[in-house]
């Protein structure tokens, strides 16, 4: 008699550990996204400046603008993945210096359709970390001279210009997802100068940046 009351006590544990660890598995597969197709969208700011690729010093400060966009994420697996993305990015930076005795500011902004390409490794739910290459193309450019009361502004539109629209950079960040929502932190920089016609060495300045978004992301709840 003691034995089958043994026998259905250890029955019963078992089927309650069974039941528990099912709930728990029900649970994380309600929770952990990161073997389902994603899309969202994106806004955030850039934090950006521009370095000398000969290494001589350069004297510039770093100025704000804007990003938005979509992204993709494209799983490979729980833990690996691609995520690719089309956003509209303004860099540039700014300088101040002396002519003539007064004092002036130039601020140049140049606005890029940037499509990164980044590999993600997702070690947990709620981290993704990302890195790779970055493909760019130059939109517009806009120059601002301001000397005491004076301003002038010039806005170039790249067309037919023979300039380098087409630059390659490398981006690399993280995101912490939470659900629906998604917090982004990257930094790139340009491989390539950001303007010239690929044969001159001026000018050889090249972008770096760093970038702050959130986003929210759709997906299957299935």
């Amino acid at each position: 008699m003691k034995k089958k009351i043994i026998v259905i006590a250890v029955l019963f544990s078992l089927v309650n550990l069974a039941t528990i660890q099912a709930q728990e598995n029900d649970s994380e597969n309600r929770t952990d996204y990161r073997s389902k197709f994603m899309f969202g969208l994106k806004a955030g700011a850039n934090y950006s400046n521009v370095y000398d690729s000969q290494g001589e010093e350069f004297q510039a400060d770093a100025k704000f603008g804007g990003v938005g966009g979509v992204f993709v994420a494209i799983p490979i697996g729980k833990y690996l993945g691609v995520q690719p993305e089309i956003l509209y990015s303004q860099k540039g930076f700014k300088a101040t210096g002396r002519l003539l005795g007064n004092t002036y500011e130039f601020t140049r902004t140049t606005s890029y359709v940037d499509i990164p390409l980044m590999f993600a490794f997702k070690p947990s739910e709620f981290i993704t970390i990302l890195a790779g290459p970055q493909y760019s193309y130059l939109v517009k450019q806009k120059d601002v001279f301001a000397n005491g009361s004076t301003s002038i502004e010039q806005e170039t539109e790249f067309v037919n210009e023979n300039a380098r629209k087409n630059i390659l950079c490398f981006i690399g960040g993280a995101d912490i997802t939470m659900k629906h929502i998604v917090l982004g932190a990257r930094v790139g920089w340009d491989l390539q100068t950001n303007i010239g016609d690929g044969t001159s060495i001026t000018p050889r300045y090249k972008n770096v940046w760093y970038q702050a978004t959130i986003g929210y992301r759709f997906y299957s709840s299935n």
